[in-house]
């Protein structure tokens, strides 16, 4: 049976490639989700995207998330230090999360050091640029039993 991944991308995420390519990289999000794309083509999965940079719109594409899909990546980006209502969202959809973050979190400025959705999530993935988000999905296909070594 396939498996569903909601591949969701948080605030400044559409800016990527142009934004501080020192801390974030000069690629663009639609090459990483096309990368995304390629590595997960092998596998049975259907893989569907979004990005937003407003909090309920995330909130909105988790919630509908339940009723197709068996996990989440997501880099919720400042969200990450503020959102006591996406840690809620994880919490309610009752799916593994793997948090997902281009630089090191915790290598950066002191209030970027703390993550309110850690906690809920099934693990974490920062600091290997956009290879987090490949490292994130292989995390779900461990989690599934899916990843062939």
């Amino acid at each position: 049976m396939a498996k569903g991944i909601l591949l969701l991308h948080g605030p400044n995420l559409n800016l990527l490639g142009a934004r501080q390519p020192e801390v974030y990289g000069s690629m663009t999000l639609d090459a990483i989700n096309a990368a995304v794309e390629q590595h997960l083509a092998s596998y049975d999965i259907e893989l569907r995207i979004a990005q937003s940079n407003r909090e309920g719109q995330l909130i909105d594409r988790m919630n509908e998330a339940r009723d197709w899909a068996d996990g989440v990546v997501f880099n919720p980006g400042a969200f990450t230090h503020t959102s006591v209502a996406l840690r809620d969202a994880i919490t309610a959809i009752e799916l593994p999360v793997i948090e997902v973050h281009l630089s090191n979190i915790h290598g950066r400025e002191a209030f970027r050091h703390k993550s309110l959705l850690a906690a809920v999530c099934l693990g974490q993935v920062a600091g290997f640029g956009w290879h987090s988000y490949l490292l994130a999905a292989d995390a779900l296909l461990r989690h599934w039993d899916l990843l062939r070594d």
